[in-house]
């Protein structure tokens, strides 16, 4: 309508369709409405390693972000064992290899018009999830992004999956993608 400088669409009543959370909703004159939405995802951590299912993952994220107009945190984290009558630390990638993937992806998710921060971080064999929480934590995302190698629910808690893991400790939606 002519003279509304309103930031917010107006929309026939039946042509609504929204995927978010509407925070604000007014009758307007005509069957008009006016929306306020917030959308759903604004920040999202898509946690990766270096597998196939990895990369679909941070496909997915970027998807998300990209319809929510969002930003995405990446975070690898590299995994140590330690030995246990030496105590000397053993981890199959280096940092340099840790952070270059890293940044790869956030390089990945920048040219998709995406914005997008890198993390990498250091922990022991079988706590990764415990960190990806953290993590999540840490930046208040709404969502965690990451993929799962199909194994079931046995094989979860027998191997230890860190998707299983995460799921289970997570206080906000998780998004696997297998």
């Amino acid at each position: 309508m002519a003279g509304d400088d309103g930031p917010l669409p107006r929309i026939p009543w039946s042509l609504v369709a929204v995927s978010g959370v509407v925070q604000h909703l007014s009758w307007e004159k005509n069957d008009f409405i006016q929306l306020e939405v917030k959308a759903m995802f604004d920040k999202i951590l898509v946690a990766v390693d270096h597998s196939e299912i990895s990369d679909r993952a941070l496909d997915a994220a970027r998807d998300l972000a990209l319809l929510s107009q969002g930003e995405v945190w990446v975070l690898h984290m590299r995994e140590r064992e330690v030995a246990v009558k030496t105590g000397v630390s053993l981890s199959d990638e280096s940092m340099d290899e840790a952070s270059a993937a890293v940044a790869a992806a956030v390089d990945k998710l920048t040219a998709a018009g995406v914005k997008a921060h890198g993390d990498v971080g250091t922990t022991l064999f079988g706590y990764a999830a415990r960190n990806i929480i953290d993590d999540a934590k840490e930046h208040d995302v709404d969502v965690i992004v990451m993929g799962s190698r199909g194994r079931g629910d046995l094989a979860g808690l027998i191997l230890g999956s860190t998707a299983h893991k995460v799921i289970h400790l997570a206080d906000r939606p998780v998004l696997i993608v297998r």
